[in-house]
């Protein structure tokens, strides 16, 4: 994966550039920026440079305050995505050779479009687990294509109050839980690496084909693709790493799997969610968890 020419954590830590804005603190590093408000931190990248990591070749205009970068699929159809001066996402579309036009990703900030990253996280009651913990988080190692198939096509566990932007989705735990996930247990990182090794990236196969199937029966479902890390190391390093490690296999998925990009998005979590509670190293924390966020970001409580 070429991450504007960061190869290890070394080269990342290497050129970070840090700045305060007010109370909050703003570290950039190659292809991502990290922002610290309160005590809280979150980490964000250009949602364009995946899609150039697996060479595709898009052109980028500028419109006022925002970029649009069209790629064009072989297809014939388009995909069109929006993102602000730092590259944070606003709106993905995807435009037929008809000229039909659809909304996969709406990321626009509609009551407060200058509000903090801390605003948009949404506090919900946790909602109650009516299937056996083992069938909400399923472990990929332990589960056959049908059942992750089920998982991530499942309806929401829970009521979804409203429609949700990609960054509430993101930034909310409590949104998350609505959803059955997948946890790749079968691709784990060594530690402060986010390659993919040959052998595990075929392991991945079980996980496109149950994409895939997903997609021929609603084209246009969006898939979250959450990067975790273990512990150890501080929390920049961690965030950095585990965003990373979710790009990775977002784009193993696209390039040997042929799961269209556009229906992924990924982010790192550091090591909020540890699998396993422990403060020491554990490679079973660094690994990647894929769940369906379709239902959130369109308001329903029903699958497509």
């Amino acid at each position: 994966m070429a991450t504007q020419g960061a190869t290890r954590l070394d080269d990342v830590r290497g050129r970070r550039e840090e700045r305060r804005e007010g109370d909050v603190t703003i570290i950039r590093e190659p292809g991502r920026t990290i922002i610290r408000d309160d005590d809280r931190a979150i980490i964000r990248r250009d949602e364009t440079e995946r899609f150039r990591d697996l060479g595709w070749q898009g052109r980028t205009e500028r419109h006022g305050d925002e970029n649009v970068t069209v790629f064009e699929r072989p297809d014939g159809s388009r995909i069109i995505t929006v993102t602000d001066e730092d590259g944070r996402l606003i709106r993905r579309t995807r435009r037929m050779r008809d000229g039909d036009e659809i909304v996969m990703i709406d990321n626009t900030r509609r009551d407060r479009p200058d509000m903090r990253f801390s605003d948009e996280v949404v506090v919900l009651p946790p909602p109650p687990l009516p299937i056996p913990r083992e069938r909400y988080i399923v472990d990929a190692e332990q589960a056959d294509e049908r059942l992750i198939y089920e998982t991530i096509t499942a309806p929401p566990i829970a009521a979804i109050p409203r429609r949700y932007t990609l960054d509430e989705v993101r930034y909310s735990p409590d949104l998350r839980a609505r959803m059955r996930s997948v946890d790749i247990d079968t691709v784990t990182f060594e530690t402060g690496s986010w390659e993919v090794t040959p052998n595990q990236a075929q392991r991945l196969s079980v996980i496109a084909a149950s994409i895939s199937q997903a997609l021929q029966r609603a084209p246009n479902e969006v898939f979250l693709v959450e990067g975790h890390t273990d512990a150890v190391g501080s929390d920049v390093d961690n965030l950095s790493l585990s965003d990373r490690r979710a790009q990775s296999v977002a784009e193993i998925l696209t390039r040997d799997f042929q799961v269209p990009p556009e229906n992924l998005t990924t982010q790192g979590y550091g090591e909020q969610y540890l699998k396993v509670q422990t403060q020491e190293a554990a490679r079973e924390n660094r690994r990647v968890t894929l769940r369906r966020i379709t239902p959130l970001l369109a308001g329903q409580n029903q699958p497509q």
